[in-house]
């Protein structure tokens, strides 16, 4: 479609007359374009002068597209050889710059557009100049070991946009930021000082090739002051030397810089791959809340070097207010963006976006910025872009100052299309100030108010001790503290019990390592010290525990942690694309340790918070038990098979005993497994260090067992039991599967085939995982012996009576009339009735079905079973020790009750006491009868 037909918009001629001057070489143009040009020529004295120069150019051009125009200039900068690329590309820079503003002004093309097709220019014009003179140096033999081919790669040189041109989003009159580095590896070391100096020259040249300014104007001035230490280091860096010094010196403001970071000239490839290695220095796993603070003293060191403060009483004054840099200006909207992305982007690689818009919207879409804030920013940023560019379009300078003086504001209220300039005075005030109101409250919140809060003597010595802990050794920790104390001690107060609430509160402060990033978070999210005192004053093990793990509280705020419980195959699947993201096997094992930690967390706040009932918690333990060890599985073969090569055979299949199995763990659970493989008559693995089957999968186990067992820098995930295996301790860690099935059938012991009762196949492979499902569920209807079932389970009874009896009237699992006890029973009631069901309450079902067990005797023991478990989740959410009443504190027994349902400590150990007996008595009746055969 042509250009005029899309005008949409006209400007109104600041000067008619001279804008009229113009209207002669154009008498041809339909009267829209007419008036365009007309007004355009009447408020800028530069475009006019370029519609004069261009007029034989511009003629056809404004007859067709222009998006046509802007392809074809580039293409004929593409083609240019390097001696006529100075005159060339300026030629190009000012035809474009001519028809994009056109396509700007009459509303042609949307604010992206005219950005991105300056930046389009700007990128071909930056890859062209480089691959020429690169060319050049390969030509005369100045690049060691290059040849003509390493041309189209640069040599291996790369430059990195920055900046707006980084986001494709160049102003009109723009200088571009660019990093020059190149790949070292591509050159022999005895190379690399001549490579170097090479490069050293190209950049020189290249910038001298955009930025002089000659009769012909000049194509993009070009900053190259964003490398690692621009003030010691020369202009083109090896990439290696780059990646050291973010590495060891990388400042917050610069990675904020990296986030628009892209390749645009040169070896691309290269460039993307030094951008994934410097992705762990921009994007940092935790929440990182103290680039606000750095974001902030930026923008006032900003204001302080450009003078920027507003009027005395903090008003803004338009005369000569900086659109980008001055008080709700542009960069305002980019900090606010750009902070939020680097404190959440870590995490959340969909926030990892270039574009200001795009950003706001993507935070949006993850609940980090109101959807109400998002759209006044994107509204104003849009607006002041172009009040930007109409700046810039008067002269072709690079200035973002509003004029100072009523000629200058009408014109460019007029170059806005506006004809009524205060008016539209009025409206960017308001536009500036909301903007202001918005990105101030961010950065720099309103201090609380200090309200005097009284304190104990026992609080007040406690609180002396503060400042020789590590988290407040720093200055800056220091003083983000000493803004939250108030608030902090505030809200201790409001607990049941303050001086011990603010004792526990000390337990968590005092093992915290650091301060800094931690006081940052809860300065932006108060909501997290209500969260922390909580803890505190109901589980102080667990506060101390996250003082050494408080990087888990991110969770907390990265959206879902209060959404529903996603079940254990979204747990696994999110696992395994974590893992999945990690570049070698140890930062597997982290990663998952950081996953699991934070999930465990969720779980154990929810129920600490009343959100969960201990029997769903329980559930949950279980899921995340099973979703790590079923994702980790698959990077444990993979790491083992590249020593050793694959499975032999069909592979094997792991399965979960115990409450594993049964689905029901607790807070400090460790997990029963077995494994069973099928080699299928593979005697060895066929990688480079060959096993022998049996070898092969014994050793893989205990490669699976150190990947959840082994202390790391992020801890351990779980403790691994795996004695009840064929044979327990005796017995070969990994069994095959025809020798499981033999020994249970021909040589295990009763307790045995209990022990299957609980088991099921939690990872590994699925079509074995099934056939031992299917023999499991044989071999329980073979064994469905009521008589000796009973003698068995009476014997084990007696042996865990004298070896692990109860440790207190709290104990919900260990002694007779117990949970331990009842989960015994149910095994013995599965497998009498040869039921396949692994959790207790379906297991006494399956038993009364088979007629072993009365209705009225399940019932009984089902609701016992859910009160000692109620008990035994709640009381390992606390501590592993034995739980002691008067210990708790009241946080941590108000806890305990509501988690049993009962209203007093007194009354909940008479319970426990009164159920615990009648167990007893209805499970030996049980047994009983069965050794009876009644």
């Amino acid at each position: 479609m042509s250009f005029a037909r899309r005008i949409t918009r006209q400007p109104i001629a600041f000067d008619p007359d001279r804008g009229a001057e113009v209207l002669g070489r154009f008498a041809g143009q339909p009267p829209e374009i007419r008036a365009l040009l007309a007004g355009t020529a009447g408020c800028s004295p530069y475009l006019k002068g370029l519609m004069e120069r261009e007029a034989d150019w511009l003629e056809p051009a404004l007859a067709g597209a222009p998006e046509a125009a802007i392809d074809g200039l580039l293409s004929d900068v593409r083609a240019l050889a390097l001696a006529d690329l100075k005159p060339g590309m300026r030629v190009a820079k000012r035809r474009a710059a001519l028809l994009i503003a056109l396509a700007d002004l009459g509303g042609v093309w949307p604010l992206e557009t005219v950005t991105g097709r300056l930046t389009d220019l700007a990128d071909i014009c930056v890859d062209t100049a480089l691959n020429r003179l690169v060319g050049a140096e390969i030509a005369r033999g100045k690049l060691p070991g290059a040849t003509e081919a390493d041309v189209e790669t640069a040599g291996g040189m790369v430059a990195l946009a920055m900046g707006k041109q980084g986001a494709h989003e160049l102003n009109y009159s723009s200088d571009i930021d660019l990093i020059c580095l190149f790949d070292q590896d591509r050159f022999a070391p005895d190379d690399y000082h001549d490579a170097r100096a090479c490069f050293i020259r190209v950049t020189r040249r290249l910038t001298g090739l955009l930025s002089d300014q000659t009769g012909d104007g000049y194509v993009f001035r070009t900053d190259l002051r964003l490398r690692p230490d621009a003030s010691v280091t020369p202009v083109c860096l090896a990439m290696e030397a780059a990646e050291r010094y973010y590495e060891s010196l990388g400042r917050t403001w610069e990675r904020a810089a990296h986030i628009k970071a892209r390749p645009c000239a040169g070896d691309l490839r290269a460039g993307w791959a030094y951008l994934e290695r410097l992705r762990p220095f921009v994007w940092r796993r935790h929440l990182d809340f103290a680039a606000i603070q750095d974001a902030h003293d930026m923008r006032l060191r900003i204001r302080a070097h450009k003078g920027l403060h507003g009027g005395p009483d903090g008003a803004i004054c338009l005369e000569g207010h900086d659109m980008k840099l001055g008080q709700g200006g542009i960069r305002e909207i980019e900090f606010f963006t750009q902070t939020r992305q680097i404190i959440a982007g870590g995490r959340d690689p969909d926030l990892r976006v270039r574009g200001t818009v795009e950003g706001l919207a993507r935070l949006t879409a993850k609940g980090w910025v109101p959807e109400d804030v998002a759209a006044v920013l994107t509204d104003n940023y849009r607006h002041h872009r172009e009040v930007e560019h109409r700046l810039q379009m008067v002269g072709d300078a690079q200035t973002h100052a509003l004029p100072n003086n009523p000629e200058g504001f009408d014109r460019i209220a007029r170059f806005m299309g506006q004809g009524d300039t205060a008016a539209f005075r009025a409206r960017l005030t308001a536009r500036l100030t909301r903007v202001a109101e918005l990105t101030e409250g961010f950065f720099a919140p309103a201090p609380a108010e200090e309200a005097p809060v009284a304190l104990s003597d026992k609080s007040a010595a406690i609180m002396e001790r503060w400042p020789t802990y590590p988290a407040l050794r720093s200055q800056r920790a220091v003083e983000i503290f000493a803004r939250l104390k108030p608030d902090i001690l505030k809200r201790l107060q409001k607990a049941g019990r303050p001086d011990e609430a603010l004792a526990a509160f000390d337990g968590f402060l005092s093992g915290l390592p650091a301060g800094v990033q931690l006081f940052s978070l809860f300065k932006s999210n108060p909501q997290l010290i209500d969260l922390i005192v909580d803890i505190a004053a109901t589980a102080p093990e667990l506060a101390r525990y996250l003082s050494h793990n408080a990087d888990v509280l991110d969770a907390v705020i990265g959206g879902d942690f209060f959404a529903d419980w996603p079940g254990r195959a979204a747990l696994q699947a999110q696992l395994g694309a974590r893992l999945a993201e990690a570049d070698d096997y140890e930062t597997q094992l982290d990663a998952a340790r950081r996953w699991a930690r934070e999930w465990h967390f969720r779980i154990g706040v929810h129920l600490l918070r009343g959100l969960t009932e201990p029997d769903e918690a329980s559930a949950q333990y279980a899921d995340l038990g099973g979703a790590v060890v079923a994702a980790l599985w698959a990077p444990v073969v993979a790491a083992f098979s590249q020593k050793h090569g694959a499975p032999p055979g069909k592979g094997a299949a792991v399965l979960g005993m115990g409450s594993l199995g049964a689905e029901r763990l607790n807070a400090r659970s460790d997990l029963d497994l077995i494994v069973i493989y099928d080699a299928d008559g593979v005697e060895t693995s066929d990688g480079r260090r060959p096993l022998a089957a049996r070898a092969y999968y014994a050793r893989l186990t205990q490669a699976l067992v150190t990947a959840l067992s082994a202390p790391m820098a992020g801890g351990k995930l779980y403790d691994v039991d795996m004695r009840l295996r064929p044979s327990g301790r005796q017995g070969p860690v990994a069994t095959s599967f025809q020798a499981f099935c033999d020994y249970q059938r021909n040589e295990a012991w009763t307790w045995e085939h209990l022990a299957l009762t609980r088991a099921r196949p939690v990872a590994g492979a699925p079509a074995l995982g099934e056939r031992v499902e299917v023999f499991r569920r044989a071999l329980l209807k073979e064994k469905a012996d009521p008589a000796k079932i009973a003698e068995a389970v009476q014997d084990m009874r007696a042996r865990l009576a004298d070896a692990k009896p109860a440790k207190g009237i709290w104990d919900g699992r260990l002694g007779p009339g117990r949970g331990q006890d009842i989960e015994l029973l149910a095994s013995a009631a599965a497998l009498v009735a040869g039921s396949p069901e692994t959790r207790v309450p379906l297991q006494m079902r399956a038993g009364v079905e088979a007629g072993w067990l009365r209705e009225a005797e399940a019932g009984a023991l089902i609701a016992a079973y859910d009160l000692f478990r109620r008990v035994q989740v709640a009381a390992k959410l606390l501590s592993d020790r034995p739980v002691v009443p008067e210990d708790l504190g009241a946080g941590g027994c108000d806890f305990f009750l509501r988690a049993t349902g009962a209203d007093s400590a007194g009354a909940l150990a008479l319970r426990l006491e009164q159920v615990q007996a009648e167990t007893e008595k209805t499970i030996e009746a049980v047994l009983s009868r069965g050794k009876a055969g009644t």
